[in-house]
């Protein structure tokens, strides 16, 4: 072990996660940047092929080593309902990402939280209290505060906006499919049926619009892929090392560095509408994570009792 592997082990869970977390924030933010930079020469559709062909080839690996078994499920239609779902989710964020400002993006990006909260009432069958409901009902006033103004007061919501909401919500779907599946599902299964299946599903939007990359933009999606894995790969560590509700607040950091690129490379300035609405998604997202987070050590300590 390096020097620099000891010191990072020797700090407490909860830094190690935040660098993870941070980590995973920076992968984000030069996906998005690239989807955005060759937006003009290649479609959503296109780049969400590129973006699932690079997540097959880093799992390939996995999948000749363990054949079959990385394919054993019980539940074929869930795991194809998700993955086309989550293929679908992709697609419009790619196209929101590359017709909105990024800042406007990252924002509504988060409203994934705030549909987990339906989904996991009317999908999985949990109770929610009022407290979530009011959080929930709060993050969507604060879309609108996001979308509907605009110079004048005019009506502002269009085709990019609806695409990240619809694209949200797709997203909720998978994560309450991947509650259900992780009941009797390993992790690595999840993963291969969803780079397996949203690689087959991704083919037919890239047809329609399919361009030869040059070799220089070639390479440009493929590192857009790989850093698209390399977030979520950073992002589970980072949970899986630290405390749920201490990481949760340094995820939004993304929302930091999508303005800060978005201005420093494309002229971007959030309006005061993105930055309010922006702080009530925040918010809310956040204590319905410390909510959730403060029911499930009230029920673990009941349990143990």
């Amino acid at each position: 072990m390096t020097r620099a592997a000891r010191a990072f082990a020797g700090l407490s869970p909860n830094v190690r996660g935040a660098l993870w977390m941070t980590a995973s924030a920076l992968a984000f933010t030069v996906m998005t940047t690239l989807i955005k930079f060759l937006g003009e020469g290649y479609s959503a559709g296109l780049q969400t092929f590129y973006r699932q062909a690079a997540g097959f080839v880093i799992l390939l690996p996995i999948i000749l080593r363990h054949r079959s078994a990385a394919f054993a499920t019980s539940r074929p239609g869930l795991l194809v309902f998700r993955a086309g779902a989550g293929t679908l989710g992709t697609m419009l964020s790619f196209y929101a990402f590359q017709n909105m400002p990024l800042a406007d993006a990252n924002a509504l990006s988060f409203t994934r939280s705030l549909w987990l909260v339906p989904l996991a009432a009317f999908v999985v069958g949990e109770r929610i209290g009022s407290l979530r409901i009011f959080a929930a009902l709060a993050g969507f006033a604060g879309v609108l505060i996001m979308i509907r103004p605009g110079a004048g007061g005019e009506f502002a919501l269009g085709l990019p906006a609806l695409a990240m909401l619809a694209s949200s919500f797709l997203f909720a779907l998978t994560v309450t499919g991947m509650k259900v599946l992780t009941r009797d599902h390993a992790p690595t299964v999840l993963l291969v049926w969803a780079a397996a299946l949203g690689l087959v599903f991704s083919v037919p939007g890239a047809l329609i619009s399919w361009a030869w990359p040059t070799p220089t933009d070639l390479a440009l999606l493929s590192l857009m892929g790989v850093m698209g894995t390399a977030t979520q790969a950073f992002y589970i560590r980072g949970m899986a090392a630290g405390d749920a509700a201490a990481m949760a607040p340094v995820d939004y950091i993304r929302l930091v560095f999508a303005a800060a690129v978005g201005f420093l490379l494309f002229a971007e300035v959030p309006t005061v509408w993105t930055l309010v609405g922006a702080a009530v998604v925040v918010a809310s997202t956040l204590f319905i994570t410390w909510r959730e987070h403060a029911v499930s050590r009230a029920a673990e300590r009941a349990s143990a009792a």
